[in-house]
C-alpha cells in the first residue's frame, strides 16, 4: 500500500520538485555508499530502495519529457 502513495506522489510532483528529489537522492545515494565502504550500514536495503527512489524519479521525468 505504501508502494501505491509514493507512485501517486511522484505523479503529483513538479519537473523542478522531481529534479530536487532526484538531486537529494543521488546525494544520499553517495553518502550511504561511502558510509558502507567505511563501515558496514546497519540497514543496507537503505541502498536498494534509494536506487529505486532514484530510478523513479527519472521514469517520471522521462514521463513529462524532460531529460535528466
Amino acid at each position: 500500500m505504501a508502494k501505491k502513495n509514493e507512485e501517486v506522489k511522484f505523479s503529483e510532483l513538479t519537473k523542478e520538485e522531481l529534479h530536487l528529489k532526484l538531486q537529494e537522492n543521488q546525494d544520499k545515494l553517495f553518502k550511504l555508499k561511502f558510509q558502507n565502504t567505511t563501515a558496514p550500514l546497519k540497514n543496507p536495503r537503505e541502498i536498494r530502495t534509494t536506487r529505486r527512489v532514484i530510478a523513479r524519479a527519472l521514469t517520471f521525468l522521462r514521463q513529462k519529457g524532460v531529460s535528466a
